[in-house]
């Protein structure tokens, strides 16, 4: 039986605050977000994570904009932060 391994290291850049986000829309499940300025870091972070194809956002009502997350945004969330594979040890050994 081939060894077990941790999950792979993303082959991309991914930001702390894109890592973020997407770690709190897998917590939360879809999340609704309220108009909030251009400028500011969610709505940045949003557009970022959206323009790669990591979570998908759609207007619910004036003002009120769902965050679903995509799959390659799921492997980006549980991805390890640089960690080289390593095979998962069982036992004593």
């Amino acid at each position: 039986m081939p060894p077990l391994f941790v999950t792979p290291p993303t082959p991309v850049t991914v930001l702390p605050q894109q890592r973020l986000l997407l770690q709190l829309v897998v917590m939360s499940g879809d999340i609704a977000v309220t108009n909030v300025a251009p400028q500011c870091i969610l709505r940045r972070t949003l557009r970022e994570c959206e323009h790669r194809g990591w979570v998908e956002v759609t207007e619910i009502s004036p003002g009120v904009h769902k965050v679903i997350l995509r799959p390659p945004g799921r492997v980006i969330a549980h991805a390890d932060e640089g960690i080289p594979d390593q095979p998962l040890r069982g036992g004593a050994g």
